[in-house]
């Protein structure tokens, strides 16, 4: 049985993670997405709000599991029994990175392979961090983000806009 990680801060989930999710669970028997609970960044979401969004956008796919982790990817697949990463490639720029960081995996643990998946098209210019700037300036995201999103990104922008006010 193949099982791999596919991991992400998920902040929020956009329809190009859901693009991999769905190709990548269609590639192996089991598909843990991983949500990167980093201390070092500052989230709009909480990551029991990402993983909850998760759950609820991939309720359909019966081989995806959603679980959130710390620390070294690699320790997070030794302990899922995992033995495969899936990483999304929206361009050249992201190749350097994302080689850098399966060697360096593949260094601390040879029983983990790396699988690049390239983007769709569609999705190629997507991120978190621009549906977030779309939000905060009040543009539409319903292009960007699952249905299910829409209304969580708003919400929270909203507060994060309110409460920036506030404290100015």
């Amino acid at each position: 049985m193949i099982r791999a990680i596919y991991p992400g801060s998920f902040d929020p989930v956009t329809l190009g993670h859901l693009d991999i999710i769905k190709r990548a669970s269609r590639t192996v028997d089991k598909l843990i997405v991983g949500v990167l609970n980093n201390g070092g960044k500052h989230p709009l979401f909480t990551i029991d709000e990402r993983v909850d969004m998760l759950k609820e956008v991939t309720r359909d796919i019966p081989n995806v599991k959603i679980m959130s982790f710390s620390g070294l990817l690699v320790d997070f697949a030794r302990q899922t029994e995992s033995t495969v990463i899936v990483r999304g490639l929206r361009a050249i720029s992201d190749f350097d990175y994302e080689l850098q960081m399966a060697q360096t995996n593949r260094k601390m643990n040879p029983e983990v392979d790396t699988m690049f998946l390239a983007t769709s098209l569609e999705y190629a210019y997507l991120s978190s961090t621009t549906v977030k700037e779309v939000a905060f300036f009040d543009g539409d995201i319903r292009e960007f983000v699952p249905n299910q999103v829409v209304e969580s990104v708003q919400r929270k922008v909203r507060e994060k806009k309110a409460a920036y006010l506030r404290n100015t």
